[in-house]
């Protein structure tokens, strides 16, 4: 038989041009490539799994920040992330429930019809949609971004747009291009979660135990020593489907998730923990006795990686302030919680019903055009970080940067020197709250 050429040869084949260019479809990549399509741009759409969602649906079920905590919550989201929770609700996969550490009401949904309903709303905006696509450089002329290399089954291939979204969520694209970014330090860095499913659960009985009940057996089955729980605190809540729970229990702790080496053990570390809780749940906890695990997360999610130094760094002064900008662009009421190292995580809550600004300036690379972040990439510091990052704030992002970036290109110019009152007016036109 003739041998095959090899098709991860250096040559690079041209995929063509667009105009939006979005890398990662988490809840960031996705607004932010619809939000683009809405404003007429040509939007190409690039993810290195075979779905969409990125945490949304790889990780979670539940979206934070929509609402203010406190007993009148306010609502800070909106557009684009309406939609999408609307969509779900009027299949009855999504409901309200409140948060178990008071942080505001949260949106659980079935993250596996959310995959679903991801990519019907890429195809129906027109975008052109690519799975198991791989990015692993970016394309410059000067201090700009022209596009990026991707790697897939077929080899490499070169995309080019005139504007380029970076929704990596640990900023790949931008510490490609020699962007400043902040790395994650030993100690600091939020810790990770595998989460997994249980089911065959007796919910009358499992929804009667309190979480104060909870964490007060994580804390004795602990001490008994037959267990090992490093967090001795976390959730466990109820699904869209019958029967089924949700939990965020596990912790693994002091890791860098742009390190393929350290990512592997906390992937292999995560799924031993999960065991472990899910051991713990059927010994101690009324109503889990019979539960089995039916899913694990995709992958770890993580909180915290890479960060842009951005034209403006979002501060816990800004938070705790609840700080308004002229270039506002998403707004957040989320308190500041800090998965720590250890059993408990640390929480900060603004004033009753406060919510702060989140600038545009924050999705903006220094020392690199034509390139915006959308998402936990964002330019922050790690208590102001330890809020925004909620996914109803990264759907906001995501809103922002795809609107920016379809404007730059009707201008003929790049995303840092469009008019702040049009992006503002064109977010208000798709349902944004400023």
């Amino acid at each position: 038989m003739p041998v095959q050429d090899n098709i991860y040869s250096t040559e690079l084949r041209d995929a063509g041009r667009t105009e939006v260019l979005v890398v990662g479809s988490g809840v960031a990549g996705s607004t932010a490539a619809l939000a683009a399509a809405r404003q007429g741009a040509a939007v190409t759409l690039l993810e290195r799994y075979g779905f969409m969602g990125g945490t949304s649906t790889q990780v979670l079920d539940t979206f934070y920040g929509f609402y203010t905590p406190g007993e009148e919550p306010r609502k800070v989201v909106g557009g684009i992330p309406d939609i999408i929770v609307k969509a779900l609700q009027r299949e009855g996969k999504a409901f309200l429930r409140p948060n178990t550490y008071g942080a505001g009401i949260g949106v659980t949904y079935d993250p596996e019809r959310l995959k679903i309903l991801w990519e019907q709303q890429a195809l129906k905006s027109g975008m052109k949609l690519l799975f198991h696509t791989f990015v692993v450089d970016v394309l410059r002329e000067g201090d700009r971004i022209t596009g990026v290399i991707a790697a897939g089954k077929n080899g490499l291939r070169q995309f080019r747009a005139d504007a380029v979204i970076d929704a990596t969520g640990d900023a790949d694209l931008a510490a490609a291009a020699g962007a400043p970014c902040d790395g994650v330090k030993a100690g600091e860095v939020q810790a990770m979660t595998t989460t997994f499913r249980l089911v065959n659960v007796d919910m009358n009985t499992a929804l009667n135990v309190p979480a104060e009940t909870l964490h007060r057996l994580l804390d004795e089955a602990a001490q008994t020593e037959k267990y090992i729980l490093p967090r001795r605190e976390g959730s466990v809540h109820i699904t869209p489907i019958e029967g089924v729970v949700a939990t965020n229990l596990v912790r693994v702790s002091d890791v860098d998730g742009t390190d393929p080496e350290q990512l592997t053990r906390a992937e292999i570390e995560g799924r031993r923990q999960a065991l472990e809780y899910v051991r713990f749940l059927r010994d101690f906890v009324p109503g889990y006795g019979h539960a089995e695990m039916a899913s694990l997360s995709t992958q770890i999610g993580i909180r915290e990686s890479r960060r842009i130094r951005g034209r403006y760094r979002l501060t816990r002064e800004d938070v705790m302030s609840a700080r308004r900008f002229d270039d506002v662009i998403g707004r957040c009421g989320a308190p500041i919680e800090v998965h720590r190292n250890g059993g408990k995580t640390h929480w900060e809550y603004l004033p009753e019903g406060k919510a702060y600004d989140i600038p545009y300036r924050c999705l903006l690379p220094r020392e690199v055009e034509g390139l915006l972040v959308a998402g936990r990439c964002l330019s922050a510091d790690h208590d102001a970080h330890a809020s925004v990052r909620n996914m109803a704030q990264c759907m906001a992002m995501g809103q922002a940067a795809g609107t920016a970036a379809a404007l730059a290109v009707q201008q003929q110019t790049v995303p840092g020197e469009i008019e702040i009152p049009d992006l503002q007016d064109a977010l208000r036109s798709l349902g944004g709250i400023l």
